[in-house]
């Protein structure tokens, strides 16, 4: 019922551009909320995410990362087997079911390849370091920021773009004008075509002292279809 309503009630309008911030003000207010200490930079630590989509069986991920000592591990749950990536200073290695030996039906199979894990790295540590990932390399901040109403509440939203070589997709990061908190993100590859998706997020869940989403509900832009939602634990 709550996804019924968030679909029947989602609308996001263009009310007027945001007086008196930049993007970049707009992006340093919302990282002193999410990682008031800086601790993101350091980050060391591990935590859960549970995926509940409407077609599949439930997926736990558990993510550690080593920012300072460039290590990152992946272990997934599913179905009964267990998989995933290490990466020590660029090293990578996959495993599955508590094994580095996997033949090449199992690689194909569960996709473990150094790709894939790279790919899956650069995911997780995106989505879980956002806002604080807005201030990277190649990052294009919109100066101008907008007041849109989405799904009935007013937000402050930056537009973030990328340098070609690193991506091509266009975001809108949505932010409560009072806390700067980050509540809704989206993103298109082409928004002429009106593709992509949103994403809910709601409730807050520190770890190592950074307040990350509790929960983010994935929607398709042009016909609202949910695909699933990811929660967040610490390990």
């Amino acid at each position: 019922m709550r996804h019924l309503f968030l679909l029947l009630t989602l609308c996001y309008v263009t009310i007027s551009q945001a007086q008196g911030i930049t993007g970049s003000e707009l992006l340093s207010r919302a990282i002193a909320f999410h990682d008031p200490n800086g601790n993101w930079k350091t980050f060391d630590g591990e935590f859960k995410v549970l995926m509940e989509s409407p077609n599949s069986s439930n997926r736990l991920s558990t993510i550690s990362l080593n920012t300072p000592q460039q290590k990152f591990s992946l272990l997934v749950e599913k179905d009964g087997d267990s998989y995933g990536y290490h990466f020590d200073k660029g090293i990578c290695n996959a495993f599955l079911n508590g094994s580095n030996e996997i033949s090449e039906e199992d690689i194909k199979s569960y996709r473990l390849t150094c790709d894939r894990g790279e790919t899956m790295k650069n995911y997780y540590t995106y989505l879980y370091g956002l806002p604080m990932k807005l201030r990277d390399p190649g990052t294009l901040l919109d100066d101008s920021v907008q007041k849109k109403t989405f799904n009935g509440k007013e937000y402050l939203v930056l537009k973030v773009t990328y340098d070609e070589n690193v991506g091509n997709d266009v975001w809108y990061f949505y932010f409560d004008p009072k806390s700067y908190a980050m509540e809704v993100y989206q993103f298109y590859h082409d928004e002429s075509k009106n593709d992509g998706e949103y994403i809910l997020l709601q409730g807050l869940e520190e770890i190592n002292g950074i307040k990350m989403p509790k929960t983010r509900a994935w929607y398709m832009n042009k016909d609202n279809k949910y695909l699933g939602t990811d929660i967040l634990s610490k390990s």
